[in-house]
């Protein structure tokens, strides 16, 4: 036997293996490091998203909101008050559209990446966007209505108004209805991210661990 010959064919086999775990091991870090970056924008996303619900929800408004707003014919003067009143939540995310269309569009890589089952905090972000918006649209018409044909009526407005104004406004209400699911919202998306940074809890960090 050529043993000289075998301990070539060994090293050949040595330095293919070598080759192929180089790359395999590149790609891994490569994967880890495209999550890492992926979880860092998503984070940051989320807490200007959430800055900017809470400027859309503040209580004061000023002229300039409101001054496009025109008034349709044969509409009241109530009407009209109540449609630009409203039309400030409409202004306010319509000024932030792009940062809302970056964050829901990024979902999917985040999907991709770091898993389907971890993507709940867009969707619940995207709900209370939702929420709010359709309270604008309801306190357009209820804010405009000043006539009841009974006091069961009057009440049942009442309850109506107060229940979209928490919604639409922050801090009316001592239990507000939007500010413990934002919380929540960035505790979930805190606890995904920040594994993901550290390097827990991702696919490239449990194959280093099985290898070491």
């Amino acid at each position: 036997m050529d043993w000289i010959e075998v301990i070539k064919q060994i090293s050949i086999l040595i330095g293919i293996w070598v080759a192929i775990y180089g790359i395999d091991s590149w790609r891994r870090e490569h994967t880890g490091k495209r999550q890492i970056e992926l979880a860092e924008d998503t984070l940051a996303l989320f807490y200007e998203s959430i800055d900017v619900i809470k400027n859309i929800r503040h209580p004061f408004s000023f002229a300039g909101e409101t001054e496009d707003v025109e008034r349709a014919e044969n509409e009241s003067e109530k009407s009209w008050e109540a449609r630009k009143n409203a039309s400030v939540v409409f202004k306010r995310y319509n000024s932030h559209q792009e940062l809302f269309n970056k964050l829901y569009a990024m979902r999917y890589r985040f999907m991709a990446q770091i898993g389907k089952d971890k993507a709940k905090p867009f969707d619940d972000l995207r709900d209370i966007t939702n929420e709010i918006i359709i309270s604008a649209r309801m306190l357009a018409r209820l804010w405009a209505r000043d006539h009841f044909r009974t006091d069961e009526q009057r009440q049942q407005h009442e309850r109506n108004v107060d229940k979209y104004e928490a919604v639409f406004w922050e801090g009316l209400e001592d239990d507000d209805p939007i500010n413990p699911k934002l919380i929540k919202i960035i505790e979930d998306i805190e606890e995904t991210c920040r594994k993901v940074i550290s390097g827990k809890g991702t696919l490239y960090s449990f194959i280093n661990r099985k290898i070491s």
